[in-house]
């Protein structure tokens, strides 16, 4: 099936074909029909699909209307999403399953264990990017997210139904056994006692985000966080007196600085770190400005506007560079670790230090329903805080009241990963965010559709994270301006604090992406094969495909397709922010009350850009001259070839992809692409397809929350 599409962008239509690959919206055979396991299960039949298509049968045992039932099973057919993984370590099964070295799922039973990944740092001889980017300027990006991927749970312990309250829910999800589910059957859940608490080693699950409503009225705590569902381990936090010198929960972090290192000594440690356990290190941001790699929030050097958040304030210093690591050694005093260190700077006259929570929120998810947090009064839909191996999939985000802060939010958390989403959200003021990592490593967004969200992807400190494959469109920042207060473009992800490193921008279709100076700057992330269009319906200033501000060093831009035909036409600027129709915004600084960051010509100079094609010259630059060679520290060498992977952190094509569609749909090399004006170089990735051709959602993103199901998208 192959059916004509458009969308608008900065009043230009630009025309694509959408190729199958979304399947029907007939739920039936997705499975969440009363066929397909979920509301049949409610009534006591047996299911013959399954929820989302990820099960094969089982029956649940129903109950009344606001009654918990126990007991009920499911039977899987399949593995865990979430393929690839280049080499970690194996994982064990569960009842049948496996895990590969390659980080697969297979086995026709129970749901896989993940084991314990193997080393994760740059390994110039099997990493994807191997003879592109030097290993000092990237990470081994195969390990972010879940380790070993979703698993898919097939055991139900409770099933409920329309009418219980938050406090039943919570109460199901306190009472169900590690690795087992607490369904909640189709219908509309008007919860107005309370947000919902999740469980290590449970999954909540509806019969999907078109089925299961679930409609907030109230929050909870969330260790301050105000969420409707809270994933949250113990309150420790970094301005907490325990994760402070002299605190139970700090170390003073003395040797074993250098990058790529799995050894470092800890030393003052208060409450004994066993293997397994995860924590932060950090060190004192720079106070002025360097001539290489150096952390700044300071707006006095001035390296920001307004000052940085996020991370540990000690003796009066931010810490915003935080990389959060799992033990898996001890021998007195020194500490292996996992990943590697990712960071060059780490040194003894920053103070280095760790911190810890005592007990994380693990392995725990929610799956295929809708949670509409208009209503609620708090200021996250789903929040993940001090949380590991957690995850959020096929579920429909709703927040479109004026208020803050995000749809998810991922803090103080590693490998989780938020995939196969739909996020409408909110009425165009700052700080309302759609996902939001703030202090955060190795966690994984992908193959999200974000509509009408003023800052899709809001990326604050952060190291070594994937966001890929997702889709966003209509992001409606309102700053007030009287004439057209939409006039300004927000990019799909958004740099915005100090401490932002070596994280992967891959196979994305958006607005643009870049760093800015507000809080901080950013320093040797890599964009990879997206489309970036540097244009939105409506806003007429700052349409950049590409922003990289002052002090936003060391980045890589590798294999993208940039710009907007028949709109953008400057290839690159270098002072001045909010111009229109441009590639490239590199090194540019900015003014804001009485501080004024200065341009910076070393953004230009360690940048290493490598096989992008962009409208503006109509050509992919191969130019050795865009090649920081010769910078000494962090130089990247020219590349031998102008031949690119399909990927810097799948091996294969992940569980979302049709297998009609081209992979990798983006890039110099690819040929044939749909969407026109782009010399055959772009496909629309599979959230693309989703919003366009299943949800048949605006063409310039415009309107109210659509209908979501994952399996109608991505069969």
């Amino acid at each position: 099936m192959m059916t004509q599409r458009s969308i608008v962008v900065a009043g230009v239509v630009v025309a694509f074909v959408v190729t199958g690959g979304c399947g029907s919206s007939n739920e039936s055979s997705g499975g969440n029909s009363a066929t397909g396991g979920s509301t049949a299960a409610s009534a006591g039949g047996p299911g013959a699909g399954g929820v989302s298509g990820k099960t094969s049968g089982g029956a649940a045992t129903g109950g009344s209307s606001g009654s918990v039932t126990t007991g009920g099973t499911e039977s899987a057919s399949g593995g865990a999403s979430g393929k690839g993984g280049g080499g970690g370590g194996a994982a064990t099964g569960g009842s049948g399953g496996a895990v590969s070295a390659g980080g697969t799922v297979s086995g026709s039973g129970g749901a896989a264990t993940a084991g314990e990944a193997g080393a994760s740092g740059a390994a110039p001889g099997g990493s994807l990017w191997h003879g592109i980017i030097d290993p000092s300027r990237a990470a081994d990006w195969t390990h972010a997210g879940v380790v070993g991927g979703i698993p898919t749970r097939t055991t139900l312990c409770a099933t409920l139904n329309p009418g219980v309250t938050a406090a039943a829910i919570n109460d199901a999800i306190q009472a169900c056994p590690a690795g087992q589910v607490v369904m909640l059957s189709a219908g509309t859940y008007n919860l107005s006692d309370d947000g919902i608490v999740m469980k290590s080693g449970v999954t909540l699950r509806g019969a999907g985000a078109d089925q299961t409503l679930l409609v907030f009225s109230a929050t909870t705590y969330c260790n301050n966080q105000d969420a409707c569902i809270c994933f949250a381990g113990s309150n420790e936090w970094g301005g907490d007196a325990r994760a402070l010198p002299g605190g139970s929960n700090y170390a003073d972090w003395t040797g074993g600085y250098a990058q790529g290192s799995t050894q470092i000594t800890l030393e003052n440690v208060g409450s004994a770190i066993a293997v397994g356990q995860s924590i932060h290190l950090d060190q004192a941001n720079d106070q002025s400005v360097g001539a290489d790699f150096f952390v700044c929030d300071n707006t006095t050097a001035p390296c920001s506007l307004e000052g940085g958040n996020g991370g540990r304030t000690i003796d009066g210093l931010l810490r915003s560079q935080v990389q959060i690591v799992k033990v898996t050694a001890v021998n007195g005093d020194t500490y292996t670790i996992d990943p590697p260190l990712y960071s060059p700077n780490w040194r003894a006259g920053q103070k280095p230090a760790a911190w810890w929570p005592s007990t994380l929120l693990e392995n725990a998810g929610v799956e295929e329903l809708s949670v509409d947090a208009t209503a609620s009064g708090g200021m996250t839909n789903v929040s993940m805080v001090n949380a590991a191996n957690d995850w959020v999939e096929g579920v429909r985000l709703v927040r479109t009241c004026e208020c803050q802060r995000d749809l998810v939010q991922l803090e103080d958390s590693s490998h989780c990963t938020i995939e196969s989403n739909y996020l409408f959200g909110t009425q165009g003021k700052s700080v309302n965010y759609g996902i939001e990592s703030y202090v955060a490593s190795d966690d994984l967004v992908a193959n999200n559709i974000l509509q009408h969200v003023v800052a899709p992807m809001m990326v604050q400190p952060a190291l070594g994270s994937v966001f890929a494959y997702n889709y966003a469109i209509n992001d409606t920042y309102d700053d007030g301006f009287a004439s057209n207060p939409l006039h300004w473009m927000i990019g799909m992800a958004d740099q915005h604090n100090a401490g932002v490193e070596y994280n992967l921008y891959e196979g994305n279709i958006g607005p643009g992406a870049g760093g800015d100076v507000i809080h901080g700057n950013q320093l040797a992330n890599t964009l990879f094969r997206n489309w970036f269009l540097g244009s939105d319906p409506g806003r007429t200033d700052a349409t950049i495909a590409v922003t990289l501000s002052s002090y936003n060093r060391y980045h890589n831009v590798v294999g993208n397709v940039l710009g907007t035909p028949g709109y953008t036409t400057t290839y690159e600027v270098n002072s001045g922010i909010g111009q229109s129709g441009v590639v490239y915004d590199i090194g540019s600084g900015d003014t804001e009350g009485s501080v004024t960051v200065p341009d910076d010509p070393l953004v230009s100079t360690t940048l290493f850009r490598w096989g992008n094609f962009d409208v503006a010259t109509n050509k992919a630059h191969f130019d050795a001259s865009d090649v920081p060679s010769d910078i000494g520290s962090l130089a990247n060498p020219v590349p031998a070839s102008q031949s690119l992977p399909a990927s810097f952190y799948l091996t294969e094509q992940p569980d979302f992809w049709p297998a009609s569609k081209p992979w990798p749909p983006i890039g110099p090399d690819v040929a044939g692409g749909t969407v026109s004006g782009l010399a055959g170089h772009v496909f629309a990735n599979p959230a693309m397809d989703c919003y366009t051709n299943v949800m048949k959602g605006p063409a310039d993103g415009t309107g109210t929350p659509l209908t979501f199901n994952r399996a109608a998208c991505y069969p």
